[in-house]
């Protein structure tokens, strides 16, 4: 079923009920799906074919997810775009997703304007700005919506086809320039579904979204299975800890999820057992590894987390199950319901327990390629399978731990180094507060590590600190060779370390 008739659906069940609170208002899901529609059919009366384009630039808002819905009921291709991203980033992705309208935030009308002068004059998409406020070179969205029926918009069959696209999301880009992966309505339907069950999801939960909306997290895995189940979506437009644990007692949260640095902040800044939380469920951690220690400290403080791991390119792939979440606390999980998740060798055989090898996947959960990129979709699409770049581990019990990405690993006088391995282990020092490692040239080793280290606030800390600590956890060909301090390290608007903009500083 077309993903735009979960909310028609849920607009005749349950209209009246709340489906989204931002900034102290509300709409049901009859007003949603209204809205939607006319959405929908203002797209459809500017010209635009089955299979067009149409991108949201915005901070978090529930405009972004009303396009997100017109556009599967127009039998459009929605694109998120990270607000971010600098112009020119923005351009790229404006350029190569070959957009004809972009919806955007009037707080990043400059931005906006900046990324358009960077496109040629035929190739600039028509803008549409929240509001009513209309410019010199963009339309005002609440006038586009403005007299048009809020009926269903009739496009003929091939829209609901669920092989047919339904977004394009571009990787976090922590390797390089980002890629748009192609995403079906049935890879949508199938990844709700395991959101669905990882969650125990059902109408009466709370969903707070913190996240960006424009990542798969707070998009595929967070905000559209609870509007699928029919529950509230709590929409924020940045994480901030404390108000986090408000909003959680004043709207009885019952879900929510963050990546490792929110919920080191979470834990460092707030004292989450004085407060009254016991509506959650579960705080999903994702977007990278987490620690044993980091989940153990989230677990004694009265937070109910448990990890979850996956990719733009296939959305969930491993879960924790609630009742392991200690017993497994630093593992990614289990494989997803709807999906076939392995580890495997260089020769496709799945590794031993013990044994280090690829994640790959398969099943409807899959990508339908890489836009424009047909040698990068060969890459990583063989024999069926999804090779993920993803490192990782199965022990006795057939959990699956994250290693590192394949990228990042490094050959340090003949034995292999993952660096997440020690990273892991230098954030369970006291006065570290994140750390990265990358390979560099070095003359007796081939390569030998680099730590990139941010310190907590008031903190000094030389090398030979950093390795003696080391020395007693890891063995002695994992240490680094190099330390240096800085004050942040770069991430990608997903909250992931950056690597390769460390690389670029060697």
């Amino acid at each position: 079923m077309n993903v735009g008739n979960w909310l028609y659906k849920r607009s005749l069940y349950s209209g009246d009920k709340t489906a989204i609170v931002f900034d102290n208002r509300t709409l049901t899901y009859a007003q949603l799906n209204e809205r939607t529609n006319r959405l929908a059919r203002a797209l459809l009366d500017m010209g635009l074919d089955p299979g067009d384009r149409v991108g949201a630039y915005t901070r978090n808002r529930p405009e972004f997810l009303e396009v997100y819905f017109a556009c599967a009921k127009a039998g459009l291709i929605f694109v998120s775009l990270n607000f971010r991203l600098a112009p020119p980033e923005v351009a790229y992705q404006v350029g190569d997703s070959g957009l004809k309208v972009l919806c955007f935030e009037p707080g990043l009308g400059e931005r906006t304007e900046k990324c358009l002068a960077l496109l040629k004059p035929d190739h600039r998409p028509v803008c549409l700005a929240w509001g009513r406020e209309a410019g010199d070179w963009h339309s005002s969205y609440e006038g586009a919506l403005d007299g048009r029926p809020d009926s269903e918009p009739s496009v003929g069959p091939a829209r609901d086809d669920l092989d047919k696209p339904q977004m394009i999301m571009y990787t976090s880009g922590t390797t390089g320039t980002p890629k748009g992966a192609l995403l079906s309505h049935r890879k949508t339907l199938f990844n709700t579904l395991n959101a669905q069950i990882y969650f125990d999801l059902y109408s009466r939960d709370v969903m707070l979204v913190t996240l960006p909306l424009f990542h798969s997290g707070g998009l595929n895995i967070m905000s559209v299975p609870i509007l699928y189940v029919g529950g509230t979506l709590v929409l924020e437009d940045h994480f901030d800890p404390f108000r986090f644990l408000n909003l959680i007692e004043t709207h009885r949260v019952t879900q929510s999820m963050l990546v490792p640095t929110m919920l080191n902040t979470l834990l460092k800044e707030t004292r989450p057992r004085d407060r009254d939380i016991g509506s959650l469920r579960t705080i999903v951690v994702a977007g990278e590894p987490a620690s044993a220690d980091l989940m153990h400290e989230a677990l004694d403080n009265g937070l109910p987390v448990r990890q979850l791991f996956g990719q733009t390119e296939t959305s969930i792939e491993l879960w924790v199950p609630e009742d392991k979440a200690r017993e497994k606390a630093g593992a990614v999980g289990l494989p997803v319901l709807h999906g076939d998740v392995r580890v495997v060798d260089e020769e496709g055989r799945p590794v031993p327990p013990g044994g280090i090898g690829e994640i790959v996947v398969q099943g409807p959960i899959r990508m339908t390629a890489y836009w424009n990129r047909p040698e990068e979709t060969g890459r990583v699409s063989r024999n069926g399978w999804h090779h993920t770049g993803d490192l990782a581990r199965v022990d006795e019990d057939g959990y699956i731990y994250a290693v590192d990405r394949m990228g990042d690993m490094f050959i340090s006088g003949g034995e292999n180094i993952y660096p997440a391995e020690v990273e892991k282990v230098l954030l369970m020092h006291p006065k570290i507060f994140e750390a990265a490692i990358i390979g560099v040239p070095h003359e007796r080793w081939g390569r030998a590590g680099h730590a990139y280290v941010s310190l907590k606030p008031g903190q000094s800390l030389d090398y030979e600190e950093m390795a003696a600590f080391l020395r007693e956890r890891v063995a002695t060909y994992k240490i680094p060779k190099f330390m240096e301090i800085i004050d942040e390290l770069p991430k990608t608007a997903s909250g992931k370390i950056k690597k390769s903009e460390l690389k670029k500083r060697e």
